[in-house]
């Protein structure tokens, strides 16, 4: 039984929904799933005169209009279409007369079945924990639209049939929509077990160019998010921060920026959980806050705040490298096998802190009253977020009401274990209540601040060593991973951090998926960098594909081996691995030599193929290095295995989107440090992809029959080992620091 199936099964049976909370409008019903805390000896609890809010996912209108709440959040990544496209299937809705809607932050409604019980978005779990869920839910509500027809009509449900959005019985030509049987089917008994179709049946599921749901708003301009929204009375909080990590105000002269148009008030904060302290200039616009905000006189006492640069770091990370860390995956005996190998490979890597730059910068909206803390944001991680504000305002958990908006992006920023921008928000409207102004407050962060801000993916170093024997088999893996724990500290850290190991320092290295007969791989932890961290787009993929795909393309020159048959070789039990491997090099013409480049430049090809997210992509990229060392990405080839797929359009731009964001990485993303202080501002010098450096992408997708896996973050990890193995093929030149040297040279 599979992981989707266990999960629903364990589940409870479908509830009735109250109209006073769901319906809208006359004549309708809503349909919900619950979980196990509102289970009873295992039975649904049966409505009542005075129900409960349940689960809900679907209501439908009297007007026909079938209303999806999506428990997760729509950040660009195709969720509020995937989850709609799972429920309207089993449903057979009219596509054209669904919406959705972000749902409310109740963990034990909507809790992410991926993650135990709490709502969040992340992992790229959004559709895989959903899969079963929702299609239970569209199929139940079906049962019961089926239901009240097939009793108004006097004739067996078993001859109905409904098809985009109505419901017919053939025989006798009666015919109705959706919305003319709503209210009759609220009335109907909830069905205690429901058939799912079969996937040759999907009308919905795997079709190509089904329009997204959130398209339109996003194209007209009528999308909701955080910056968007308004409250009558509402103040803009824009904050000064100190420019080390630790630092807090001592000393504050609000004159200047008290007597900027606009600005009502001034207030410090210093009390967040996560430490970091500021002073905000409250405006009645964006613009005075900012003004307001650089015009502030701020003394800031940093004795205690980080002050390391980017090299003296490392510095201490290859300290830490000549040293055994603790043990994050071993086989065989590695000591063995390195003692006398026929040849050896030894390689330090580099990999630099990274922001995550989404196009919305951080930002939040706050109402605090009597006892309770309303938000208003593009929310990825409610329960984490709701528990941490509840604690900080000392009011229970259910009194924290979060609102969920479009996000303008995140790449895992949004889902802060420390909740901290949110905090800060609560924070400054905290404050400002005390001074007399007890209106909401919205947080912005300007691109500066979004850059500043902390919370980068860590900077990591690798040191490696690879044994061949003589015939260039891999004999024996050893590497080493320095690098800050992003759980560490968190929540998550007792249910995350295994004997001293946060496994997302070493996942796709610890769990190595080539077969090497002796391997060990080992993991440093440095206490003493406090610089804040986070996952970022893909976590430790990021850095791990690239050290291990970059170390088997070298395994395979090095063994005068074609880079493709050696890792068809030492992935023979992997047949996922290889299911993308082999259609990647099919459809890259990998066995046909390249067309040669102009005058003095030279063309390469290289191969990486990841396993992350349960999703299996393997990625060609092909280059130009022209005469004087700059060189160009021509063409990304992609292969992904990521199940059934539910809406192909949505995975290729996932996998488009995710080669976009890693090339950028690759050939520019560095975020360093000075004395403590972050060198980068904006895209000026924390640069993301220009249009003319984007390639030309292709994306293909392997057949599969298998539940559906992440695409949010997969496509990601390969893009920059496979250019750098391409850099490779062209000039020989291998390239162990990230991002990616300007200019090539010929090895």
């Amino acid at each position: 039984m599979g992981t989707f199936e266990t999960e629903t099964r364990a589940a409870s049976g479908i509830l009735k929904v109250s109209r006073r909370t769901f319906l809208k409008g006359s004549g309708g019903f809503a349909l919900g799933i619950a979980f196990a805390p509102l289970l009873q000896g295992g039975e649904a609890l049966a409505a009542t005169a005075e129900p409960f809010t349940p689960n809900a996912f679907v209501r439908i209108a009297g007007d026909g209009s079938v209303t999806i709440l999506a428990k997760h959040v729509e950040m660009g990544q195709g969720t509020y279409t995937g989850l709609a496209t799972l429920l309207a299937e089993e449903l057979d809705a009219d596509w054209n007369q669904v919406r959705v809607e972000g749902a409310p932050a109740n963990a034990v409604l909507y809790n992410n079945l991926a993650f135990g019980p709490m709502q969040g978005t992340g992992g790229s779990s959004a559709i895989a924990n959903s899969f079963e869920q929702m299609r239970k839910a569209g199929a139940s509500a079906r049962a019961m639209l089926v239901g009240a027809a097939a009793e108004q009509w006097k004739v067996p449900a078993s001859e109905i049939s409904v098809s985009k959005g109505v419901v017919s019985h053939a025989a006798s030509g009666k015919q109705a929509g959706f919305g003319e049987l709503a209210e009759a089917a609220a009335r109907q008994p909830l069905p205690s077990e429901v058939k799912l179709k079969s996937p040759k049946d999907f009308t919905l599921i795997g079709q190509e160019r089904l329009s997204r749901k959130d398209s339109a708003d996003k194209t007209d301009g009528s999308a909701t998010f955080t910056q968007d929204f308004k409250l009558p009375g509402m103040l803009v909080a824009v904050v000064a921060y100190p420019p080390r990590f630790g630092g807090v105000p001592n000393s504050v002269d609000t004159g200047k920026a008290k007597a900027v148009p606009g600005v009502v008030e001034v207030v410090e904060f210093k009390d967040t959980p996560h430490g970091r302290a500021g002073v905000a200039v409250l405006a009645k616009n964006t613009w005075a806050a900012r003004q307001g905000r650089d015009a502030l006189v701020v003394e800031w006492d940093e004795s205690k705040a980080f002050k390391l640069g980017s090299e003296e770091i490392f510095a201490r990370y290859r300290e830490a490298a000549s040293k055994e860390g603790l043990i994050a995956g071993k086989q065989g005996d590695i000591a063995a096998a390195l003692a006398q190998p026929a040849k050896l490979i030894e390689a330090d890597y580099e990999f630099p802190y990274l922001a995550h730059a989404a196009m919305e910068p951080m930002n939040c909206l706050v109402k605090l009253s009597a006892g309770q803390c309303d938000v208003w944001n593009g929310e990825q991680f409610q329960t984490v977020d709701q528990l941490a504000i509840a604690k900080y305002l000392g009011i229970p958990v259910e009194k924290v009401s979060l609102t969920q908006l479009y996000a303008g992006g995140s790449f895992g920023r949004r889902a802060n274990p420390q909740s901290d921008y949110l905090l800060e928000a609560v924070a400054i409207a905290k404050a400002a209540r005390t001074k007399g102004h007890d209106v909401p407050v919205k947080l912005v962060w300007t691109r500066e601040d979004d850059t500043h801000g902390g919370f980068f993916r860590p900077a990591y170093l690798h040191r490696a060593r690879l044994a061949l024997d003589a015939e260039g088999k891999l004999q024996g893996w050893h590497q080493r991973v320095v690098g800050q724990s992003i759980l560490k500290g968190t929540a998550f850290e007792g249910a995350m951090v295994k004997e001293g190991i946060d496994h997302t320092s070493v996942e796709g290295a610890a769990n190595l998926s080539y077969a090497v007969p002796n391997l060990q791989v080992e993991l440093h932890t440095p206490d003493d960098i406090s610089v804040p961290v986070q996952w970022w787009r893909s976590v430790g993929h990021t850095h791990t594909a690239y050290a291990v795909e970059t170390l088997v393309d070298q395994a395979a020159t090095t063994a005068g081996k074609d880079p493709y048959a050696y890792r068809h070789e030492l992935l023979g039990k992997k047949p996922r691995h290889l299911g993308a491997l082999e259609l990647a090099a099919q459809k890259a013409g990998w066995d046909q030599p390249l067309k040669p480049g102009g005058e003095g430049e030279k063309r390469g090809r290289g191969i990486a193929v990841h396993e992350s997210f349960g999703s299996f992509v393997a990625q060609v990229a092909e280059v130009t290095v022209k005469a004087d060392g700059s060189f160009k990405v021509d063409r990304v080839v992609c292969a992904v295995d990521c199940g059934l797929a539910v809406n192909p359009d949505v995975i290729r731009a996932q996998m488009e989107g995710g080669i976009g964001y890693g090339l950028a990485a690759a050939l520019h993303g560095a975020i360093t440090l000075k004395e403590g202080v972050v060198e980068q501002s904006n895209f000026h010098d924390f640069q993301v992809l220009r249009i003319n450096e984007m390639p030309v992408v292709e994306v293909h997708i392997v057949p599969s029959a298998q539940a559906p896996t992440g695409v949010g973050e997969p496509g990601v990890p390969p893009i920059a080992p496979a250019v750098a193995n391409a850099i490779y093929a062209a000039v020989g030149q291998r390239i162990y620091k990230l991002p990616l040297p300007r200019q090539v040279q010929q090895a």
